[in-house]
């Protein structure tokens, strides 16, 4: 039990009704999972009001009320607490709980279109290698130094990432790197957590599902690095136009890094292969086994975060060489019969062209490219012809396919990818709503030397439709394929 009082310190109060000199148990923002003594959070959420719960919560045992009006009906022993913004007040209270955690060790936030994952993830394994014990909340998994939990949320809500960071604290994790995702940013998720520093990578089409303009997808991200303390580090890409729109009214210490611009951080690539890319960062060259100029923005903004947080640059850069690319982040296979297949998550018009880029640059002219490319359903529809038009225009052979369809139609989605593509490319173009099937004729279509390109899913193990998932795995599958070819 825990003392209300205490979880409420620093909580913005408008208006009291009844004590906060009780004990609360824990602390519930989903009115279904309400226990005896809990305190309830009524959340206003896109699908639902919490508001509409605050009856339920009580009847299941609830004793303590945070909302942002007060019911007409107030229960005699149920304390209620009205504030401006409950998303703000749950992460307060969520840090309380855990005894404030992230003031515990060093936490640095990651945000961005694309590169988030790779950046926090790669961050994880440098510090690990360097011998520090090291904590990550990313999309893929949550790691407490060397253990392991699931996730299902880039960025979780308030009391998973505060649990998590106490199993960090108690555990002598001294830092963490953590993805901040747009959501999360604007649902405040991230709200009153102590960060040592925050990144920018970069910013393009995405998400505008949830945001009503890219202003508002910008503005969301840039929250992140509004919320730093002056002895917090903000890490931007300058070669982003909206790099320094992040660090405009920041606290923190700014710093930038870029391929192109000036810049506290340079890099310059001097050369790119499919077995990596040497790189010469501050006059000393660097062979990464990471491919591409995305990549190498992905490098330098490790660099600059390393450097930043006390590691010794010539250690940093013996690190960077060792490190590995990130499971569904440009993960290739060559068969035996020499067909090269790369899967990554480039489910953005950006990332799918900043892969479709390094691909040409790979290339000695005489290959093939085969895209295999989808859109995801429930989410921003007006990106769908754009990677229409960046897939045919950028592949010499495009199959248009499912990616997790939810609850649309495949056939729907694949119709507005296909309004993107110009009539010179309709030739190169065919439709597969089987993603294993499109898998299966992209390597059918293949010959020695060519490129196939699974876009879309990467690091995912299934695919979601109508609620449900099912098992599937576009690296697995597309090195079945190529094994079992006989050309």
């Amino acid at each position: 039990m825990k003392s209300l009082k205490d979880i409420l310190y620093g909580v913005g109060l408008t208006a009291v009704s009844g004590t906060t000199a009780k004990l609360v148990n824990q602390i519930c923002f989903d009115s279904r999972k309400v226990g005896m003594d809990d305190v309830f959070v009524a959340i206003r959420g896109t699908k639902s009001d919490g508001h509409k719960f605050i009856e339920k919560a009580i009847a299941s045992g609830a004793n303590a009320i945070v909302c942002e009006q007060l019911p007409d009906n107030l229960v005699n022993e149920v304390s209620y607490l009205e504030v401006k913004d409950t998303k703000e007040a749950l992460s307060v209270m969520a840090s309380n709980y855990y005894n404030n955690p992230s003031k515990n060790l060093k936490l640095v936030g990651v945000t961005g279109t694309n590169g988030k994952t790779t950046v926090s993830t790669l961050l994880y394994k440098l510090f690990k290698k360097a011998g520090f014990k090291v904590g990550l909340i990313s999309t893929i998994r949550i790691l407490v130094d060397e253990k392991e939990y699931p996730t299902t949320h880039t960025t979780p809500d308030p009391m998973t990432i505060n649990y998590y960071l106490s199993l960090m604290s108690e555990a002598g994790v001294e830092y963490c790197f953590m993805e901040a995702s747009s959501h999360g940013i604007d649902q405040r998720r991230t709200y009153g957590l102590v960060f040592a520093g925050a990144i920018f990578t970069n910013l393009s089409h995405d998400h505008l599902d949830y945001h009503n303009s890219f202003a508002e997808y910008r503005d969301a991200k840039k929250k992140l690095f509004d919320q730093l303390q002056k002895n917090a580090f903000a890490l931007a890409n300058m070669d982003d136009k909206n790099g320094l729109v992040m660090l405009q009214n920041t606290k923190a210490r700014k710093y930038t890094y870029a391929l192109k611009s000036y810049a506290d951080y340079r890099a310059q690539i001097l050369e790119n292969q499919f077995s990596g890319q040497l790189l010469k960062i501050e006059n000393n060259e660097i062979w990464t086994k990471l491919i591409g100029h995305f990549n190498a923005y992905n490098i330098l903004a490790i660099y600059a975060t390393a450097d930043l947080l006390g590691l010794d640059k010539f250690e940093t850069m013996k690190l960077l060489s060792e490190l590995e690319n990130v499971d569904g982040r440009f993960q290739y296979y060559i068969s035996k019969n020499r067909i090269t297949a790369i899967v990554d998550y480039a489910h953005t018009p950006d990332a799918l062209k900043n892969v479709l880029e390094t691909i040409s640059a790979l290339r000695t002219g005489n290959e093939s490219v085969i895209t295999v490319v989808g859109c995801g359903g429930d989410r921003d529809k007006s990106k769908r012809p754009v990677m229409g038009h960046i897939a045919s225009s950028m592949s010499n052979k495009v199959i248009f396919t499912s990616d997790n369809p939810r609850s649309e139609p495949p056939a729907a989605i694949i119709s507005e990818m296909e309004a993107g593509v110009e009539p010179q490319n309709s030739m190169k173009v065919m439709a597969i709503e089987n993603r294993e099937q499109a898998i299966k004729t992209a390597c059918q279509l293949a010959n020695a030397q060519d490129i196939i390109l699974l876009a879309g899913k990467g690091h995912e193990t299934y695919q979601e439709t109508n609620g449900k998932r099912v098992d599937f795995d576009d690296f697995k599958i597309v090195k079945s394929f190529l094994d079992g070819l006989k050309k």
